[in-house]
Parts: structure tokens; sequence; C-alpha cells
């Protein structure tokens, strides 16, 4: 049998827990909301250079210039899948959106 077995007070763990809490500074409604508004805006930023990039590449190419075919290739799936991604996301943040104006207050 266990007779023997000790648990930790509440106030042990409580303790324990306050020791390992990350302090971290609250936003404010309007910082968090422009932070959100600059990684989208990065984001988007970032897409547009893959795009870039892979058109900048397949032009090489078609004109002719000495470069890789893989390179070409695999700038355009960046690019692809860059975008894909980002559409799967606009998506699913619509939905989200979809979804909090259909409850009812």
């Amino acid at each position: 049998m266990m007779n023997n077995v000790s648990f930790p007070s509440v106030s042990q763990v409580f303790a324990s827990a306050e020791n390992t809490k990350i302090n971290t500074p609250t936003q404010t409604p309007f910082e968090a909301q422009r932070s959100f508004a600059t990684v989208l805006k990065n984001s988007l930023n970032e897409l547009n250079e893959t795009q870039i990039q892979s058109d900048r590449l397949t032009e090489k190419l078609a004109k002719g210039e000495n470069i890789d075919l893989h390179q070409v290739m695999i700038a355009s799936q960046k690019a692809s899948i860059t975008l894909q991604a980002t559409m799967e996301i606009r998506n699913k943040a619509i939905e989200a959106y979809q979804e909090m104006m259909r409850m009812q207050v």
C-alpha cells in the first residue's frame, strides 16, 4: 500500500507557478491592432517579393540568359506555395470573421 505518499500543498503549487510565470507587458487594443497590421503587411510584402523573384528568374530563362532551370523551378514553386498558404490563411480569417458575425449577442 502507499501510505507515505505526500502531495505539495496548494500554496506551494501556486508559489511555484508565480515564480515561473513570464511577466509580459500587456498591449492596448490599439497596439495589438497595429502589431497585427504590421505582421500582415510584412507577410504580404514577402509574398510579393517571392512572386517578383520568380518572375525575374522566369524572364531570364526565357531570354536565354545563363541561369539554371532548377533555380527557376524552385523559385516558381516557392512563389506558388507561398501564394497558396496566403490564400488559405485569408480564407480561414474570412471564415472566422463570418462566424463571429453570426454569433448572437
